[in-house]
């Protein structure tokens, strides 16, 4: 039978005893070491250890019988390649000598952990929150303590540890509404239409899992690009919905063209009802700035061919190329008259993690949902219920980033040198990545327009590729891991995100401070001219 607590403890006492009477002239093998503890002789642990295994039953849980969706999902930036990761980190740890002193995990794009300093303003007004008691401390700027106090007022309580409505704190609702408004120009934003989540990713998979439904080729098709971000993968994959892959043209700067759309969705429809279109605008992993044209005609494919859109725009303050403009997907839809703004269902997404306020753990977010359905407004808010709210930290937090200092405010100064010095810095180390990766022979780098990351072809020769093979590996990912295991340094295998058949590349986040960045670079080159010597 199976023991539990007192009788698993009384079971192994009585195998201790029986094993002590065995051996009758060995009293030191087993003996009290101090009164109510007990001392065990190597017999008695075998044949405890033998009685629980006897006494343990088949697991309810095994990789057979666990829900197959869960088990086919894949997330390639924390996949593999960063377990791999941690387990060297720990063997620096121990000692173990390496050909390095650290790993520097280049997979994710996490500012704060890369060395980036957060935003003043934003922590400021976070910790007002958090404790309230610093209201009425004069170490903290009026402005901040007037956001602290709408955002608490807001809250159940005065209380940041209170729950939200699920939609999030209406004032910050409503602030998102005015950002949107200003960014894009004086286009009208309801803060009834606006879900705070936590993170945008959760108002994707939100939105994803109330869109699929069907069966057998009546199942939801949903378009992402290639490359891709692998939530997008994941998140399909967990619904057992039709991924529908839809190719950027990495030739012509990773560019959106409709009649690689029109080809997708054409062929699709022999196996499925792709019925839901996802933009990534700036692109991660690739990086480019879609122009306004381009943002047209998708709009006007989407509206022609009957599409939900999803744009996911959270690198919108990322943008770093001259002539490149951020346009989002709500104005341009507006400004192409109602014809298409009255039809047109858009979800867009924005997020504190990225942009200048890298602030990933606070997990804060919104997601604006344009033309739904009456009836499914109720049926989303339900499905959002069920998490209860987002972070109640990371709706402050996002606060900040929607209703900033503005000029005239005691903090706008400092503010908008923060901000400009972030963004600065990333356009600096943006070039130096394109320009130190196009160097390596055999790497070819697009140039990097916006969001975080280089995403670089890569040659790989055919020996290494037989290789990778023979190690059961994707060549990238094994071009990858010789990486990781030579230098120590962590990047995503081009595998993960998804690619053109025949082609490699790697993607690395550029958050590393400057000098940094270009140590790592002189690595990789110094690595792939060592590569290509042992496989030539």
């Amino acid at each position: 039978g199976v023991f539990r607590s007192g009788r698993r403890d009384m079971a192994l006492r009585c195998v201790a005893s029986l094993a002590a009477e065995r051996q009758p002239r060995c009293p030191r093998l087993l003996r009290p070491a101090r009164e109510g503890t007990v001392r065990w002789s190597s017999a008695a642990k075998a044949s405890a250890v033998k009685m629980n295994e006897k006494a343990s039953r088949e697991k309810i849980l095994t990789l057979e019988s666990m829900n197959p969706l869960v088990k086919a999902l894949e997330y390639a930036v924390r996949g593999p390649i960063v377990l791999k990761a941690g387990e060297i980190e720990k063997e620096l740890r121990k000692g173990i000598k390496k050909p390095f002193t650290e790993v520097i995990k280049a997979n994710i794009g996490d500012a704060h952990a890369m060395g980036q300093r957060p935003i003043t303003f934003l922590r400021q007004v976070v910790a007002l929150c958090t404790y309230p008691n610093l209201l009425d401390s004069p170490s903290f700027p009026e402005d901040a303590k007037k956001r602290a106090r709408r955002i608490l007022q807001g809250c159940g309580g005065n209380s940041l540890g209170s729950y939200t409505a699920s939609q999030g704190i209406n004032c910050i609702r409503e602030d998102v509404a005015s950002y949107i408004e200003r960014r894009d120009g004086g286009v009208p934003a309801d803060p009834d239409n606006i879900y705070l989540t936590t993170g945008a990713s959760d108002g994707i998979t939100s939105i994803l899992k109330i869109l699929v439904s069907g069966g057998g080729k009546s199942r939801t098709g949903v378009m992402i690009p290639i490359p891709q971000y692998p939530l997008y993968s994941a998140a399909i994959s967990d619904l057992d919905a039709i991924q529908v892959n839809y190719y950027l043209d990495e030739e012509n700067c990773w560019a959106l063209n409709v009649n690689e759309l029109r080809r997708s969705l054409y062929e699709a429809k022999s196996y499925c009802n792709p019925k839901v279109l996802c933009i990534i605008n700036p692109g991660n992993p690739t990086g480019q700035v879609q122009s306004r044209k381009c943002i047209e005609d998708v709009i006007h494919f989407a509206w022609e061919e009957k599409l939900f859109l999803l744009a996911d725009e959270v690198y919108q303050d990322n943008v770093y190329s001259e002539g490149c403009q951020f346009h989002s997907f709500k104005k341009i839809l507006y400004e192409m008259g109602p014809e298409y703004y009255n039809n047109v269902e858009l979800a867009s997404f924005h997020s504190t993690s990225k942009g200048y306020m890298g602030e990933c753990g606070y997990r804060g977010g919104y997601m604006e949902v344009l033309n739904l359905h009456p009836d499914i407004k109720g049926q989303l808010v339900k499905l959002l219920s069920v998490r209860l709210c987002p972070p109640v930290s990371g709706q402050a937090a996002l606060d900040v980033v929607v209703n900033p200092p503005v000029p005239g405010e005691e903090s706008y100064a400092q503010f908008i040198k923060e901000k400009e010095s972030v963004l600065n810095n990333l356009a600096k180390k943006a070039k130096i990545a394109e320009d130190m990766i196009n160097e390596v022979p055999g790497f070819h780098c697009n140039p990097l327009q916006g969001a975080m990351y280089a995403f670089p072809r890569i040659f790989i020769p055919s020996k290494a590729i037989e290789e990778a093979k023979a190690h059961k590996m994707a060549p990238d990912m094994f071009y990858c891991m010789k990486l990781l295991e030579e230098t120590g340094l962590c990047v995503v295998p081009g595998s993960g995100f998804g690619q053109k058949e025949g082609t490699y590349h790697f993607r690395m986040t550029i958050l590393p401070p400057a000098e940094k960045l270009k140590i790592l670079l002189e690595k990789v080159k110094d690595f792939h001219m060592k590569f290509l010597e042992k496989y030539a």
